[in-house]
């Protein structure tokens, strides 16, 4: 597929169409790498790697949710 590359302020921009995002696992404010390689650009998305420990610190009485009732038990639940 062939794209135009456009100003854009002092830098140049390349639009991604949705179907290579897609495959990509780009969206948008996704972070990537960028390197030029064989006279060639490489874009990578970076994957962020999330640690328990990291993700439970997250946690405040702030944004902690409350419990949803779904209903009565329609099967064989223990609670």
């Amino acid at each position: 597929m062939r794209v135009k590359i456009q100003k854009w302020g002092n830098s140049l921009a390349i639009r991604i169409p949705s179907s290579y995002a897609k495959d990509a696992g780009i969206t948008n404010g996704t972070v990537a790498d960028i390197k030029v390689s064989n006279e060639s650009l490489v874009v990578k998305p970076i994957k962020k790697n999330y640690r328990l420990d990291d993700l439970l610190r997250g946690i405040k009485r702030s944004n902690l949710h409350v419990e949803t009732d779904s209903g009565s038990s329609t099967g064989n639940e223990s609670w």
